[in-house]
C-alpha cells in the first residue's frame, strides 16, 4: 500500500483575478481613509479650495497667539471682551469700554460665561476713573506693556477690542468703528461652538 502525498487544495489559491479584485479593493479603502487627510492638508498648506466667505465680522487671529502676545499678564478663565490702548484711555478706548460691557450683557444667560476688560498703557484720568468704579463695577484692569503690544498687535496706535478665549488665545480683533451686533453675533457663535469657558 502506498502513502498519501498530501496536495494543496486547489479551492484554496485564490485566481489570478481574485488577488486582483482584493489589491483593487484595499487601494480604494487606503483612498477612502487617507485620502481626504491629504486633500486637507493640501487645502490648508497649499490655500486653494478656500472659501472667500466668512461667518465672522473681526479679524481672525489663527497664529497661537494670547494674551501675553499683547503685553497683558492676567489669568482670565472665561471668554473676554478685552480693550487695549497703547496710550491714553480716549473716546475711541472710552467708546469700546462701553460697547464691551453692553456686549457682555447683551450675551443674556450666557453673560457669566464672558468678562470684559481694559488694558492701558497710561494711567486713566481722574473723572474717568471714577466713572469706571461707578459705572463698570466688573471691568477687569490692566497694565499694558507697550513695546510688546506692539510687536503683537501689529504695530497698530489705535484702542481695539479683542476676544480671547478661556485659554488666553486670541480669537478675533475689532478696530474702533464696530458695529455692537456684529461683534455680539460673533461671540454668540464663538459661545454656541465652544465647550470651555
Amino acid at each position: 500500500m502506498g502513502t498519501a502525498i498530501n496536495q494543496p487544495d486547489i479551492a484554496r489559491v485564490p485566481s489570478p483575478a481574485a488577488r486582483r479584485r482584493g489589491r483593487l479593493q484595499l487601494i480604494l479603502i487606503l483612498l477612502l481613509t487617507v485620502g481626504p487627510m491629504v486633500l486637507a492638508t493640501g487645502m490648508y498648506k497649499l490655500k486653494f479650495w478656500v472659501p472667500d466667505s466668512r461667518s465672522y465680522h473681526g479679524e481672525l487671529i489663527g497664529d497661537g497667539q494670547t494674551r501675553a502676545a499683547l503685553g497683558v499678564a492676567a489669568d482670565e478663565q472665561r471668554w473676554q471682551l478685552l480693550v487695549t490702548a497703547p496710550q491714553a484711555c480716549a473716546a475711541d478706548c472710552q467708546q469700546l469700554v462701553y460697547l464691551a460691557r453692553q456686549l457682555q450683557i447683551g450675551l443674556g444667560r450666557d453673560a457669566s460665561r464672558a468678562s470684559h476688560g481694559l488694558a492701558v498703557a497710561q494711567p486713566v484720568d481722574p473723572a474717568y476713573a471714577a466713572k469706571l468704579q461707578l459705572e463698570y463695577p466688573q471691568l477687569q484692569r490692566y497694565s499694558l506693556d507697550v513695546p510688546t503690544y506692539t510687536q503683537g498687535a501689529e504695530g497698530n496706535g489705535a484702542a481695539q477690542l479683542w476676544i480671547i478665549d478661556p485659554h488666553g488665545n486670541l480669537v478675533l480683533r475689532y478696530g474702533p468703528g464696530v458695529i455692537g451686533k456684529d461683534v455680539l453675533n460673533d461671540l454668540r457663535l464663538l459661545l454656541k461652538l465652544s465647550n470651555i469657558g
